[in-house]
Protein backbone atom coordinates (compact mmCIF):
# COMPACT_ATOMS: atom_id res chain seq x y z
CA UNK A 1 0.00 0.00 0.00
CA UNK A 2 1.56 3.30 -1.08
CA UNK A 3 0.16 5.16 1.94
CA UNK A 4 2.12 2.85 4.24
CA UNK A 5 5.26 3.38 2.20
CA UNK A 6 4.97 7.16 2.23
CA UNK A 7 4.11 7.15 5.96
CA UNK A 8 7.11 4.93 6.69
CA UNK A 9 9.32 7.28 4.65
CA UNK A 10 7.91 10.30 6.50
CA UNK A 11 8.51 8.61 9.85
CA UNK A 12 12.12 7.83 8.98
CA UNK A 13 12.71 11.44 7.93
CA UNK A 14 11.00 12.68 11.11
CA UNK A 15 13.11 10.39 13.31
CA UNK A 16 16.33 11.61 11.69
CA UNK A 17 15.31 15.28 11.77
CA UNK A 18 13.80 15.43 15.26
CA UNK A 19 16.56 13.40 16.92
CA UNK A 20 19.39 15.07 14.98
CA UNK A 21 20.79 11.78 13.71
CA UNK A 22 23.57 13.27 11.64
CA UNK A 23 24.94 11.12 8.88
CA UNK A 24 21.78 8.98 8.76
CA UNK A 25 19.50 8.69 5.75
CA UNK A 26 16.00 7.21 5.61
CA UNK A 27 17.39 4.37 3.50
CA UNK A 28 19.62 3.35 6.42
CA UNK A 29 16.59 2.59 8.60
CA UNK A 30 14.80 -0.63 7.75
CA UNK A 31 11.05 -0.70 8.32
CA UNK A 32 11.34 -3.63 10.73
CA UNK A 33 14.66 -2.62 12.33
CA UNK A 34 14.48 -2.08 16.11
CA UNK A 35 14.49 1.61 16.97
CA UNK A 36 15.74 1.13 20.53
CA UNK A 37 18.56 -0.90 22.03
CA UNK A 38 20.63 -2.86 19.53
CA UNK A 39 18.84 -1.35 16.53
CA UNK A 40 19.02 2.40 15.99
CA UNK A 41 20.14 2.79 19.60
CA UNK A 42 17.47 5.24 20.74
CA UNK A 43 16.84 5.70 24.47
CA UNK A 44 14.03 6.97 26.72
CA UNK A 45 14.91 10.63 26.14
CA UNK A 46 14.74 10.01 22.39
CA UNK A 47 11.33 8.38 22.90
CA UNK A 48 9.99 11.53 24.58
CA UNK A 49 11.39 13.76 21.84
CA UNK A 50 9.91 11.45 19.23
CA UNK A 51 6.46 11.57 20.87
CA UNK A 52 6.51 15.38 20.76
CA UNK A 53 7.61 15.35 17.12
CA UNK A 54 4.92 12.81 16.17
CA UNK A 55 2.21 14.83 17.88
CA UNK A 56 3.27 17.99 16.04
CA UNK A 57 3.82 16.36 12.65
CA UNK A 58 0.67 14.26 12.52
CA UNK A 59 -1.53 16.46 14.73
CA UNK A 60 -2.38 13.63 17.09
CA UNK A 61 -2.31 13.23 20.86
CA UNK A 62 -0.35 10.33 22.34
CA UNK A 63 -1.26 9.47 25.92
CA UNK A 64 1.48 8.35 28.31
CA UNK A 65 0.01 4.83 28.57
CA UNK A 66 0.29 4.51 24.77
CA UNK A 67 4.05 4.96 24.81
CA UNK A 68 4.53 1.24 24.62
CA UNK A 69 7.67 -0.65 23.57
CA UNK A 70 5.59 -2.60 21.03
CA UNK A 71 4.32 0.58 19.40
CA UNK A 72 7.75 2.19 19.29
CA UNK A 73 9.67 -0.95 18.38
CA UNK A 74 10.03 -0.26 14.63
CA UNK A 75 8.97 2.08 11.84
CA UNK A 76 6.35 -0.50 10.82
CA UNK A 77 4.71 -0.67 14.25
CA UNK A 78 4.88 3.09 14.65
CA UNK A 79 3.34 3.56 11.23
CA UNK A 80 0.43 1.25 12.11
CA UNK A 81 -0.14 3.13 15.36
CA UNK A 82 -0.11 6.53 13.59
CA UNK A 83 -2.56 5.33 10.93
CA UNK A 84 -4.95 4.00 13.56
CA UNK A 85 -4.64 7.15 15.64
CA UNK A 86 -5.22 9.47 12.68
CA UNK A 87 -8.29 7.47 11.63
CA UNK A 88 -9.66 7.48 15.20
CA UNK A 89 -9.03 11.16 15.82
CA UNK A 90 -10.27 12.07 12.35
CA UNK A 91 -13.64 10.43 13.01
CA UNK A 92 -14.03 11.83 16.53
Amino acid sequence: MSTNLSLAQSLKELIIRSLNLEGMTPEMIGDADPLFGEGLGLDSVDALELVVALEKEFKIKIQSHEIDPKVFSSVTSLSEFIQTRMATEGSA
